[in-house]
């Protein structure tokens, strides 16, 4: 069955982390649109430096969670520092987590899970500098590759990109994900 994956990111994205989760999901027959606060392109950050420009397809204004089968939140530390400022945005990755559809993000892309305020109680990781202010939030913060918590697949780098595509297709393929209560 086909899918479609938002994948949320605005200018500061780490690019390896945008480019590898969208060609991955398209290799599965996937569309991977690129969601953003605006319209044209979004430039990249790539080891250190700015580097290409990725073209839009839809704004925040022009979708919602329900056009999507799950979302993807690439790291960079621009990037997620610039969405979580963003009340569309958060209400976007919010509405994702009361469908119960897949969620993924890499590095520092969990930043915004602590504004749309949905890491209490969870299993997670993240980029070493993000690991507090999640603890803070209430997550149970874990040093692993790919840390998966009821259709929450997290990574701390692109090292991590591997594992973190291979799970985030999986919990995509079962889709919606029930609260477990023990």
């Amino acid at each position: 069955m086909s899918k479609k994956v938002a994948i949320l990111a605005t200018n500061g994205f780490e690019e390896s982390e945008l480019k590898s989760p969208k060609e991955y999901l398209e290799q599965q027959g996937w569309t991977a649109d690129i969601v953003s606060l605006k319209s044209g392109t979004i430039k990249a950050w790539a080891n250190g430096n700015w580097s290409g420009e990725y073209k839009v397809d839809k704004t925040l204004d022009e979708v919602s969670s329900g056009d999507y089968h799950a979302l993807v939140l690439p790291g960079g530390v621009i990037n997620p520092d610039q969405l979580r400022r963003s009340e569309d945005a958060i209400a976007f990755v919010k509405s994702f987590f009361d469908e119960k559809k897949p969620v993924a993000a890499i590095c520092h892309g969990p930043q915004i899970l602590i504004n749309a305020e949905v890491v209490d109680g969870r299993e997670l990781t993240s980029f070493p500098s993000v690991k507090k202010d999640l603890i803070n939030a209430g997550a149970n913060w874990v040093d692993k590759e790919v840390v998966v918590d009821n259709g929450l697949v997290t990574s701390r780098t692109p090292d991590d990109l591997p594992a973190f595509n291979k799970k985030m297709v999986e919990e995509i393929k079962e889709g919606k994900h029930e609260l477990q209560t023990s």
